[in-house]
């Protein structure tokens, strides 16, 4: 199986080597390596054009983009501008961070599985960071999500789901739309990959209504979003977060921003959340 990887950066110009030094490791190589440059400030681009100088699967691509970081949007749309120049054929594509260290049986591992497996969708690891020198996990989600980090995806799979929302909440959107294809989709706790800066640390202050808005756009509805917003509120630690996330809902609601699914798509979503939420209770 042939594998493309494309990773957005911005401003990674300290810890972007330390991604490619482990990618170039992997004991089953990857095709391709894109990494789409978003309007960096800092020497990310010299340093990725050094790679792609000595290692003809990496390739270098510039994106003029807006300095503020947005949950969603800004990296979507650097991997999209990537996904649109690729060139070479593939059977599984992965979006990985810039900011990332791999096992070197990463993608070994990924092949086995979707060679094993023919439903299976997407498939990924989990993110590690560091707390006073220890790698724990980062546990923002259930162990049944893969992480925006780390997506893999089968080709006709990310066919399938019509490729990746430009919005916050699109690394959960794309696994209920890949269930709703009737694709699988699975985890591994045995990848361990090391996370070097935590997740959301970069965001800007106008990122703190996007969640509300992608459980509005995803047409969760009042209740679900309720639920949603003060499980996700509890597992950051940070009670403010489940009133930003409600804000958000009801902007969006007052808005009428477009969904970002259709009213079958929303109905599956809101099943397979409430089916999911009554296992763990009951």
């Amino acid at each position: 199986m042939k594998i493309v990887i494309i990773i957005p950066a911005y401003n990674e110009a300290n810890l972007i080597n330390l991604t490619l030094d482990s990618l170039l490791k992997q004991r089953f190589s990857a095709e391709k390596i894109i990494v789409v440059d978003d309007g960096s400030t800092d020497h990310t681009p010299a340093v990725v054009a050094k790679y792609a100088a000595l290692h003809p699967t990496i390739k270098l691509i510039q994106k003029k983009s807006e300095a503020a970081h947005l949950p969603g949007s800004k990296v979507v749309q650097a991997f999209n501008y990537g996904l649109e120049r690729l060139t070479t054929n593939y059977d599984l594509l992965c979006k990985f961070d810039a900011d990332l260290i791999f096992p070197e049986d990463y993608l070994e591992t990924l092949v086995t599985h979707f060679k094993s497996r023919p439903n299976l969708g997407m498939y990924g690891g989990f993110c590690y960071v560091d707390k006073n020198g220890v790698w724990e996990l980062e546990n923002l989600t259930n162990k049944d999500h893969i992480r925006g980090a780390l997506k893999c995806y089968r080709k006709e799979c990310f066919k399938a789901i019509n490729g990746l929302k430009t919005a916050m909440g699109w690394d959960t959107l794309d696994e209920l739309l890949a269930q709703y294809h009737g694709w699988e989709v699975d985890t591994n706790e045995h990848l361990q990959v090391k996370h070097l800066k935590p997740t959301g640390y970069t965001y800007s202050a106008k990122a703190k209504y996007k969640q509300g808005e992608a459980f509005y756009g995803m047409r969760y509805g009042l209740l679900l979003t309720l639920v949603a917003s003060a499980k996700l509120a509890l597992r950051k630690k940070n009670f403010q977060l489940f009133n930003d996330y409600i804000r958000g809902f009801y902007k969006a609601q007052k808005k009428h921003l477009p969904y970002l699914v259709t009213q079958e798509e929303g109905a599956f979503i809101r099943n397979l959340r409430w089916k999911k939420i009554k296992q763990k209770l009951f």
